[in-house]
Parts: C-alpha cells; structure tokens; sequence
C-alpha cells in the first residue's frame, strides 16, 4: 500500500489548494516519504477484520494507504479545518462509483478525551491503532487506547524518539517509569525503527520513531489494572526516594505495611522503584490488599 500524499510536492498542492498552513501547536509535521507508509503497514499487518483507528490524520497521507486495506478504518482528528481536505484526498479519490466509501468514518474532536463509545460508533471497537501520533498527545493516547479498548491488540505508531525510548525501557533505565510500568501492564514493545527528519515537512526538531507494540494479559479486568496502577503511581511518586518512603507517603501507609508485603514477595523496601520489574509490581499490588 502506497500514499500519493507522500511527497513534498503532493503535499504542499494540497497545502495550497486548502489554503492551510502547518499549524506547530498541534504539531503537525506532514510525512513526505512513501517508504515510511509502507513500512509501517507492513509492521501493522493489518487483516480484513481489523478495525483500525488512526489518531491525526493531517490531510490524510497515511489515512489513503489505510484506507486501500481491507480493513476499516476510523480516523479521528482534532483540528476542524481538515474534514474538507480528507473528503477530497481520501473519500472522493477511493470511493466507489455511488460516491461512498464503506470502510472509512471520520471522527472530529479530541482524541485525548473523546469517550470510547464515539470511536467505536462507525464499526465497533478498534482492534489496532496505526497513527503518526501529534507529538503532544502521543504516549496519552497510546496508554489510554489501551486502557479503554480490550479489543484493541496492537499499536503500530510513529512517536517522538523519547517516547518510544520509554515505552520500550527496562527496570533499572533512566526511561523506566511509572508510564513503562502502567503500559507494560497492557502491551510490550516488539518492533521499532527510527524515521529520518527528512521524512516531515517541515522537518521536525525532534527525532522519530515508529513503535509496534502488542497487547499483553499480565492483568484481568480493568478493576486489577486501576488497582495495580495506583500502586505503581505511589512507588514513583518522588523518582529519588526509596520504594518504602514512596508507598508509605503516598497511599497513607505504615512502615510496617509496606515491609511486609515486600518481604512476603522478596522485594527490598529500601531500592527505588525503577529496579522492580512489572511483575514485581503486580506482586507488590497485591500483597498490599491482604
């Protein structure tokens, strides 16, 4: 699958035939490199019974490759000037000679804090996310995607290179937090590459890299995720503070409660949090409720 928008040329005729500008408050870099698009997709591997959701879709560059899938696609975008341009670089150019295009649904309006009933409305719940994600909501969105869809098995996302670094961390790095720890609750990093700045117009300050991840079962319920969550927040609460300090401040415990369910999982109290693997948390969590 290939992109007719992945080009400085293409994109800057569409730029000017809208009118548009790139607007750096909702960081918009246009992806101009057709080897990209396939690259993700191929990570992708997207089936024909996927719904996919992808989360700003500019004037549409990745969203015409998507959409020549035999997926579904549903696009949600923020910024209410763009509607009008992906009906002419995305619905009109594949739609079907009665002028629709089944596969496709836009969705307008922040997909930060959209509730997951609006996303799901045009074909039912995402089962992967495949989006060159605004920088600024970027690691908020991918968290939460997982949180609120469990259908949803796979991320493949374009991401600023530090986020991607800390999605991917391992207990003892200077990435590894409290975000790592809540995510890899859900999914685990399996593949990634780094994308040239070239790749964007304009170019962006920034390095890039686009992430796989895919859904893990370390948790059963959404109930067990919050629960371990909370806990996972106290233990990062002050990064320089040893893991009994943390847990005593934060979740208003005594010294004693918190020694013993570390020693009950042979955890030592006085490390920091960023040594303690997921599991360790999930143990953790859970000698803390009995």
């Amino acid at each position: 699958m290939h992109s007719f928008l992945a080009s400085p040329k293409a994109t800057i005729e569409v730029l000017q035939q809208f009118g548009l500008y790139t607007k750096k408050k909702l960081g918009q870099h246009f992806l101009i490199d057709d080897n990209v698009i396939a690259h993700i997709l191929e990570l992708a591997d997207i089936h024909s019974e996927d719904i996919v959701v992808e989360v700003g879709p500019g004037i549409g560059t990745m969203t015409t490759a998507l959409v020549e899938t035999p997926a579904k696609i549903v696009a949600v975008e923020f910024d209410k000037e763009l509607p009008r341009v992906l009906k002419r670089t995305v619905v009109q150019r594949h739609a079907t000679e009665d002028g629709e295009l089944q596969n496709f649904a836009l969705v307008l309006g922040d997909a930060a804090a959209l509730p997951a009933s609006a996303i799901a409305a045009p074909f039912g719940e995402p089962t992967c996310l495949v989006s060159n994600l605004p920088y600024q909501v970027a690691a908020t969105v991918v968290l939460r995607y997982f949180e609120i869809f469990e259908s949803m098995q796979s991320a493949t996302v374009m991401v600023q290179a530090e986020v991607a670094q800390r999605m991917a961390a391992t207990p003892g790095n200077k990435n590894y937090g409290a975000y790592t720890v809540k995510l890899n609750l859900l999914a685990r990093a399996s593949k990634m590459f780094a994308v040239s700045r070239q790749s964007f117009l304009p170019p962006p300050r920034v390095e890039s890299t686009v992430i796989r991840l895919d859904r893990c079962t370390l948790v059963p319920s959404r109930e067990e995720y919050d629960r371990i969550a909370l806990v996972i927040d106290g233990a990062f609460a002050q990064r320089r503070k040893t893991l009994r300090n943390n847990l005593k401040t934060s979740l208003s415990l005594s010294s004693e409660v918190v020694e013993a369910a570390c020693a009950a999982v042979g955890i030592d109290p006085s490390v920091r949090a960023e040594m303690l693997t997921v599991e360790q948390f999930i143990a953790l969590a859970d000698a803390l409720q009995e």
